[in-house]
């Protein structure tokens, strides 16, 4: 049996590489960032003091890294893909 011939194979989407809407995808990435940061505060409101005991810089410091973290993360983790199909799919060309 020769699978090579198979013509119910499908195509791997691919993540954000030919995106007619780069202002749709965009939104998207920025709402996956929010769910990110979300995540993360979360995940890190145990940690221990930077600088020793309440320091009001500390926790300043702690928000920028989460949130800069969550920027540089959104896009990979599948939710904005998700949500840009079913807009793109829905006929929503930007988003304001």
């Amino acid at each position: 049996m020769d699978i090579s011939n198979v013509q119910y194979q499908k195509a791997i989407p691919a993540i954000g590489s030919k995106d007619d809407n780069k202002a749709l995808r965009e939104k998207t990435d920025q709402f996956e960032a929010v769910i990110i940061k979300m995540m993360l505060d979360e995940a890190m409101k145990d940690e221990k003091n930077l600088f020793g005991s309440n320091d009001p810089g500390d926790k300043i410091y702690k928000s920028m890294y989460r949130d800069e973290l969550s920027n540089a993360s959104a896009g990979g983790f599948g939710f904005s893909q998700m949500l840009y199909e079913n807009l793109s799919q829905k006929g929503i060309k930007t988003v304001k």
